[in-house]
């Protein structure tokens, strides 16, 4: 039996017309939207495209959306002066510095200078020691593991008392998603074992996987024969491994793979989501999410 598929291009936009829904009646109630602001610095292509979809999904849900771009030369002091004025900015619920920076910025200033109470993308490490402590705690899970979760809540995925299996033990989805799951509440409640290049005997863990978080960046990593039948299978992967000719607009474009052999393994898993169309969807949305969130955490909404 084929597997069913969780999709995050649909679970994203459910989750859009909520947020866009309860923008409208706190501006209503309130008379005020949550204020995002995307700090660019130089044009690398990648990052260009990636923060324009940012801006395009914040104005979408009704937010105050500001594009602050800087010449690739900018200092880092004045790049810290930058994300100080907008701490201080009241307007202003969420701060974003788009990755990467120039090499003389030094990245980990940069992040850990944005106030933990706006830090949406859940990487300070304010943050981070809230997710761990976890409960009411927490603030903004960082946004990839955000979506996992809420992709397998929403596909009605029982999670407490399952075995997890991650792998992959990076800072940005791998430790987050397994001490996510692990915590107290809804959508956790799982046991988890965490997995890596130095796992002795990676397809046995992954064999007793109620649910599998795939999270490595090594096309078609996992076999078939390595899942659990029935099991869920998440896979974060997004290997670029060529190109071809769109049948659409006759461009090139790339064909991507991800850490799982996609067409064995939806013939034996429960569960699974697709690459592209799965997790990568839900990541700037769950961003509009921290942002609604933080500023809800200001009005004393939650």
């Amino acid at each position: 039996m084929t597997a069913t598929l969780i999709k995050g291009t649909e679970i994203r936009e459910q989750i859009l017309e909520e947020i866009t829904e309860e923008v409208k009646q706190i501006k209503e109630k309130h008379g005020v939207v949550p204020g995002l602001v995307t700090i660019l610095v130089g044009e690398n292509p990648a990052s260009i495209s990636y923060v324009t979809l940012k801006i395009k999904t914040a104005h979408r849900v009704g937010f105050k959306e500001i594009q602050d771009s800087q010449s690739v030369d900018i200092s880092e002091a004045d790049l810290l002066a930058l994300i100080d004025k907008y701490n201080k900015d009241d307007s202003i619920n969420g701060i974003l510095v788009q990755l990467p920076l120039p090499k003389h910025i030094d990245e980990k200033k940069v992040l850990n200078a944005i106030d933990p109470d706006k830090d949406v993308d859940g990487f300070h490490p304010v943050n981070v020691g809230r997710l761990m402590i976890g409960g009411k705690e927490v603030k903004f899970p960082p946004c990839t593991p955000f979506g996992i979760q809420e992709m397998i809540v929403r596909a009605g995925v029982e999670t407490s008392g399952a075995e997890v299996v991650v792998v992959g033990r990076s800072n940005i989805v791998g430790k987050p998603i397994a001490n996510m799951m692990v915590q107290k509440g809804p959508g956790a409640n799982a046991t988890v074992t965490i997995v890596h290049t130095r796992t002795k005997d990676l397809a046995a863990h992954c064999k007793r996987a109620d649910i599998l978080i795939v999270a490595a960046g090594v096309p078609d990593l996992v076999k078939p024969e390595w899942i659990k039948p029935g099991a869920c299978v998440i896979d974060v992967g997004v290997n670029r491994v060529g190109e071809k000719v769109s049948e659409k607009t006759g461009k090139k474009v790339a064909i991507l793979k991800g850490d799982v052999d996609f067409d064995a393994a939806k013939e034996i898993a429960g569960y699974i989501t697709p690459v592209p169309g799965g997790v990568g969807p839900m990541t700037i949305t769950m961003l509009m999410l921290n942002t609604l969130k933080s500023l809800k955490f200001k009005l004393g909404l939650m």
